[in-house]
C-alpha cells in the first residue's frame, strides 16, 4: 500500500476524519455491516455468535450455558461458532462490507506504530464511526463489542491480537509486525521509571522515551506521523492532556497504552501500574490522590463524593469511612470544620493558639496582628475572630509596641 492511499487526498480515513462527510461515516456503522454478514446465518448460528460474543450487550456467555439452551453439547457449540465464523469469511460480499473498515484501521495502526492497546484502538474506531454524537453509554458499549468481534474474528488475515503478556496488555497489531525493537524500549522504560521514583507528565515521559538508548538503537524503525487529531478522543473531566504534544507522537503514546507495566491515573500523571498513586488500592490511597491533585484542602463529605465520582474501582466510598481515615492518618490535617488538606503542603495540625505560637517561634520576633492572621490563615481555614481570640491568651502571649510575641 502506497503512501498515497494511506494518507492521500483520497484516503478513507482522512475524508471521515478531516471532512466527516456523513456518507462516509456512514460506512463505519458496524452493527449494520456485523448484522449484514449474520443475515446470511442460520438462525442458531446467529444466536451462537451474538452469545458467545457478548452482541446483545449481557455480557459472554460460555459454551456451556449456550449449549443448555439449545440443548447441546458445550463440543457441538464450539463447532457451530467455528463453522459459523469460517461461513461469514468465505462469503463473497465479505470484502465489499469490510473494505471501508479495514482501511481505517490500517492506517490508524500504521500511524500509532503498528500496534494499539485494543480498548484504545475501538475507543477511537468508536469516536470515528456513525454514533460518534450519541451518548448512551449501552449504545456504545454494544457498538465496541461489535467493533471487536470484527477486528478479532473478521479482519484476522490483516490484524492480529496480541494476548495479554509480560510487555503487552490485550492489543491490536498489524499481522506481521515485529514488537521485539518495542520491548526493548519498555524494559529500559520502566527502569527508567523506577528509578525516577515519581509519577511524570506526559511531556517529561516522551522525553525519557527520547533519551533511551533502546530509542536510539532503533530510531529508524520508529516514525512519527500526525495526520489523525485525537483530541476528541483524550478528552476528559479530570485534566487536560497536551493533545498537540500526543497527536506529534502517536507511536509513543500508543506504545504508553499498551505497556503492561505502565499505567496513566486519573489526573493525567504516568508510573509503573502498582504505585498506588497510579492505582490506588485503598480509601486512604484515593484520599490522597484527589487532594494532591485538588490543590487545595476539602471537606470529608466531598472528598467521598469525588472518589464516587472519579469511581477508581467500583467500590463505593461513605463520609464516615473518608472521615476516619484522615482523622487517624497524620499526613491529613484538619483545618476548619470537617475540612482537611495534606501535611505536605505547609499545614499542620494543634489548635489556633498552637498555630500562632509555632508563626511567633519561627520569626523570633514581635509581628504585629494582621500578619498574625495572614500566617495563621494560610495554615488553618478559620474566622478571623477566632484568631483574634486566640491571641488573647495572655498565658501564651504578650503585647507591646512592635506587636504579640511569645509568652516567657
Amino acid at each position: 500500500m502506497n503512501n498515497d492511499e494511506n494518507f492521500g487526498t483520497n484516503s478513507i480515513l482522512e475524508k471521515i476524519i478531516m471532512s466527516k462527510k456523513a456518507e462516509e461515516v456512514a460506512r463505519l456503522d458496524v452493527v449494520e455491516i456485523v448484522n449484514n454478514l449474520f443475515a446470511k446465518l442460520s438462525a442458531r448460528e446467529q444466536d451462537v455468535l451474538v452469545r458467545r460474543y457478548g452482541l446483545h450487550g449481557q455480557g459472554r456467555e460460555t459454551l456451556e450455558n449456550i449449549g443448555r439452551l439449545h440443548q447441546l453439547t458445550r463440543e457441538r457449540i464450539r463447532q457451530i461458532e467455528t463453522t459459523s465464523i469460517k461461513k461469514i469469511r468465505e462469503l463473497k460480499e465479505m470484502a465489499e462490507h469490510l473494505s471501508a473498515f479495514k482501511k481505517v484501521i490500517l492506517n490508524l495502526l500504521e500511524e500509532h506504530g503498528g500496534i494499539m492497546e485494543r480498548d484504545f484502538l475501538l475507543r477511537v474506531l468508536l469516536y470515528f464511526s456513525a454514533i460518534e454524537s450519541k451518548s448512551e453509554d449501552d449504545t456504545r458499549r454494544i457498538h465496541k463489542l461489535y467493533l471487536d468481534f470484527l477486528v478479532s474474528k473478521l479482519l484476522h488475515n490483516d490484524f492480529e491480537l496480541v494476548g495479554d503478556s509480560e510487555h503487552f496488555k490485550p492489543s491490536y497489531k498489524l499481522r506481521f509486525f515485529e514488537l521485539s525493537h518495542y520491548e526493548e524500549i519498555i524494559i529500559e522504560l520502566i527502569e527508567k521509571i523506577r528509578a525516577c521514583g515519581k509519577v511524570l507528565t506526559t511531556e517529561a515521559l516522551l522525553q525519557f522515551i527520547k533519551g533511551l538508548s533502546s530509542y536510539d538503537k532503533y530510531r529508524g524503525k520508529i516514525q512519527l506521523t500526525n495526520t489523525i487529531d485525537l483530541s476528541g478522543i483524550l478528552k476528559n473531566n479530570y485534566f487536560e492532556e497536551n493533545y498537540s504534544l500526543v497527536n506529534n507522537h502517536k507511536t509513543f503514546y500508543s506504545l504508553l497504552k499498551a505497556a503492561k507495566k505502565i499505567a496513566q491515573n486519573q489526573y493525567g500523571h504516568w508510573g509503573l501500574r502498582h504505585w498506588r498513586e497510579i492505582t490506588p488500592k485503598t480509601i486512604n490511597d484515593k484520599i490522597y490522590l484527589i487532594l494532591k491533585n485538588h490543590r487545595e484542602p476539602i471537606h470529608f463529605a466531598t472528598l467521598a463524593e469525588k472518589i464516587n465520582g472519579a469511581n477508581f474501582d467500583g467500590k463505593k466510598a461513605n463520609p464516615a469511612t473518608v472521615h476516619n481515615e484522615l482523622i487517624l492518618d497524620e499526613k491529613y490535617v484538619l483545618i476548619g470544620r470537617g475540612i482537611y488538606g495534606l501535611k505536605e503542603w505547609g499545614y499542620q495540625n494543634g489548635t489556633v493558639s498552637d498555630v500562632i505560637a509555632e508563626i511567633l517561634q519561627e520569626t523570633k520576633e514581635p509581628l504585629a496582628r494582621d500578619i498574625i492572621i495572614e500566617k495563621v490563615l494560610a495554615k488553618r481555614m478559620v474566622k478571623k475572630a477566632t484568631i483574634i481570640l486566640a491571641l488573647m491568651n495572655k498565658e501564651k502571649f504578650e503585647k507591646n509596641e512592635a506587636g504579640y510575641m511569645l509568652k516567657n
